[in-house]
């Protein structure tokens, strides 16, 4: 494979993520999409999917341990619980964007043009594909350093946020006061780009409000501000997003 990321590009890369590749075309390979790799008439082998699924199998190993380790009371189902909510596709694809990984993306014209950098499917796919990369380039010491550097980091909030309905529906619950509902109250932008508005009511009064580009994930920012007014009224303090 050429070498399709410039050298200053992929220095800059390695800066954010605290890695120096030995090997770039390791590197590229994690960041190239199928579409861009169909434009440029390159052989399959040359798109991120199989790094991508070395990576899955070395991100679910290093979380594993991770978990086992600091959390020494709960039971393997908590365990598998909580796993999986940090390596969802919603989880990666926060983690790809908090180090800006959609602007190093080798997507093909119609992929990018359609939104394909903000895609979640994509970023997780590459957060993925980069693990993968940086195991091989590097070994399994490096790839955990980067992982739990960038995707294991902050987990009490993650937990918090990416599962935010279902604790915003169990604290509902138990203290009686009322029945959750969602509203789409508002979305906007280009179909390739659409955002929405969701607000989250418990009865007749307004808890919170999110927006995501899909309903599934505005209600879960608004389920999360939710979740922050009710500790706010605990006098727990909080402050939404």
């Amino acid at each position: 494979m050429n070498l399709f990321i410039r050298p200053e590009k992929a220095e800059e890369i390695e800066k954010i993520i605290g890695y120096s590749f030995k090997d770039r075309k390791l590197l590229v390979n994690a960041f190239s999409h199928s579409s861009f790799v169909n434009e440029k008439h390159l052989t399959k082998s040359d798109c991120n999917e199989r790094m991508e699924f070395l990576g899955d199998a070395v991100l679910e190993l290093i979380t594993s341990e991770y978990l086992f380790r600091r959390y020494k009371e709960m039971q393997e189902g908590e365990l598998t619980k909580l796993r999986a909510g940090l390596v969802c596709e919603a989880s990666l694809s926060y983690s790809a964007r908090e180090i800006k990984l959609y602007e190093y993306l080798l997507l093909g014209h119609g992929e990018a043009m359609t939104g394909g950098r903000n895609r979640d499917s994509i970023l997780s796919d590459a957060m993925e594909a980069l693990i993968g990369a940086i195991y091989l380039d590097g070994g399994l010491t490096n790839a955990k350093e980067f992982i739990e550097k960038h995707i294991l980091n902050d987990i009490e909030n993650k937990k918090l946020f990416f599962d935010s309905k279902t604790i915003f529906q169990e604290m509902v619950q138990s203290e009686n006061i009322g029945v959750i509902s969602y509203k789409l109250i508002d979305e906007y932008g280009p179909d390739h780009d659409k955002k929405f508005r969701e607000a989250v009511y418990i009865g007749d009064k307004e808890y919170g409000i999110g927006e995501g580009h899909t309903k599934k994930a505005a209600e879960q920012v608004a389920a999360y501000n939710g979740i922050l007014k009710l500790r706010a009224e605990r006098g727990e303090g909080g402050l939404c997003i």
